[in-house]
């Protein structure tokens, strides 16, 4: 059984309706996302029931591209999910927040390290944007360091 996420994962969380693509709007920044913009997550079902993540970006005009698998970590119910993109090593991936249509979302990694705002576009409305950047300061997180990825 999957130990208690640091942050609280958003519920009702339906994995069906996260599946697809999901544009990063801002990330905090990390060494394995340096220097990459038009950084895009996509989600799908696998065979055996994980999920496949393919993370890409550009790096000085080129793609950069990472495939992982995901799994529910507890409650299926709830957003929190562990993520691997090296052989064994999960790590959390924690929904943090998801709004009823899925179109944006909040989610942070298992420390105040890692957080990210997502949108089904490639741009989010300001005011939605400044909203999630709040909850992001609630729960502990710099954001005087987001990095907003660019994306056109």
């Amino acid at each position: 059984m999957a130990g208690a996420p640091k942050f609280p994962p958003a519920t009702p969380f339906e994995l069906e309706r996260y599946l697809g693509t999901w544009y990063e709007i801002a990330r905090l920044p990390n060494s394995f996302e340096k220097g990459l913009t038009h950084v895009t997550a996509t989600y799908s079902l696998r065979d055996d029931g994980k999920v496949n993540v393919l993370n890409q970006g550009r790096l000085d005009g080129d793609t950069s591209a990472i495939v992982g698998k995901a799994k529910i970590a507890g409650d299926s119910a709830a957003g929190h999910l562990k993520v691997s993109f090296f052989w064994i090593f999960y790590s959390d991936y924690i929904v943090v927040e998801v709004d009823s249509s899925y179109t944006h979302a909040l989610v942070a990694g298992g420390s105040h390290k890692y957080l990210w705002i997502l949108a089904r576009a490639p741009m989010l409305d300001p005011a939605v944007c400044d909203r999630l950047v709040a909850r992001a300061a609630a729960l502990g997180f710099n954001t005087g360091q987001l990095y907003f990825t660019p994306q056109n």
